[in-house]
């Protein structure tokens, strides 16, 4: 958890929220579990929100402190529990409660799956357990109520000063296709992005490359996850057999890469604390000795005095 502090001193950079304020931030049960929900506390705390992991219902939640002392509540289905592991549910609920004001209670987002056959479909169920639309749902929210203390553009990281985006670079030739202009755009992007990682002159500047990749909602990982779910869907729309198959090897997929990761999370961590020591001191020379005059001359024997 240290390295997560670590990166958040620059007074330069987004302002984060600080890590919670009790002796289970210390123990490996809580820290995995706040691994697990990383995709959903760092993009919160980016904006200022303190976040928190507790145990609801029947499930571990998200609490997140507001500036009018409510606070909101980030859970899995409870009832039914979910049986999905630990931040990865079928849907997210986020509720906003007040300990004192029962009229500021709210629904703010639910993606959690609709049981039974005649019941409505709410349109957020589509994302499921995606993280991304959560956060958008909340950032309106909030920011309807002016309760968002440092609104955070998609392209803004939280512990790294923003970048430029980059465009992606001309495709590059493939051999035997008659229109090479366009072809694998996507791919040679990535393929700079490696290439910029070979170049790079310091940890520091590779682990900002790698936030690129494992950044929980903007990332490389994350949107190839959302990929993978959409394509999912899009192969359901052929009501066909081969298409809901092809639909759940696709929503495979995407869970993997979502698992991938988490547990890759603190890879950007750990690559920027692998900053090269410094040189060990050179000790100073030794002054030049002084050559020493050659060793005079032992006197002869000592004559005999005679009586």
């Amino acid at each position: 958890m240290a390295a997560d502090e670590a990166n958040t001193t620059d007074a330069r950079a987004v302002p984060i929220a600080p890590l919670p304020d009790h002796r289970d931030v210390n123990m490996s049960w809580w820290q995995e579990l706040w691994r697990r929900h990383a995709h959903i506390t760092t993009p919160l705390r980016a904006r200022g929100l303190p976040c928190d992991i507790e145990f609801g219902l029947s499930a571990y939640i998200v609490r997140v402190s507001l500036p009018d002392d409510s606070y909101l509540i980030i859970s899995p289905p409870q009832e039914p529990s979910s049986k999905r592991p630990p931040g990865d549910p079928e849907g997210w609920l986020a509720t906003r409660e007040h300990p004192d004001d029962q009229t500021l209670s709210e629904i703010l987002y639910d993606s959690a799956p609709t049981d039974g056959p005649g019941a409505r479909q709410r349109p957020e169920a589509r994302h499921g357990g995606s993280a991304e639309p959560l956060i958008e749902a909340i950032d309106h929210r909030l920011a309807q109520l002016g309760l968002l203390p440092h609104p955070v553009l998609p392209h803004e990281i939280p512990h790294l000063h923003p970048a430029q985006p980059t465009p992606p670079p001309p495709a590059r030739d493939t051999p035997g296709t008659p229109d090479r202009g366009t072809v694998y755009v996507y791919g040679d992007a990535l393929r700079d992005l490696t290439d910029r990682l070979n170049g790079a002159e310091s940890h520091a500047d590779a682990a900002t490359l790698l936030h690129q990749i494992l950044e929980p909602t903007d990332g490389l990982l994350a949107q190839l996850g959302e990929f993978f779910e959409a394509a999912g869907e899009k192969a359901k729309e052929a009501e066909q057999d081969d298409g809901f198959d092809l639909s759940y090897d696709l929503a495979d997929a995407a869970a993997e890469i979502r698992n991938l990761g988490e547990v890759l999370h603190v890879t950007e961590d750990r690559m920027r604390a692998l900053t090269p020591l410094a040189p060990a001191p050179r000790l100073p020379a030794a002054p030049a000795r002084t050559p020493s005059l050659p060793p005079r001359a032992l006197p002869s024997a000592l004559p005999r005095h005679t009586r």
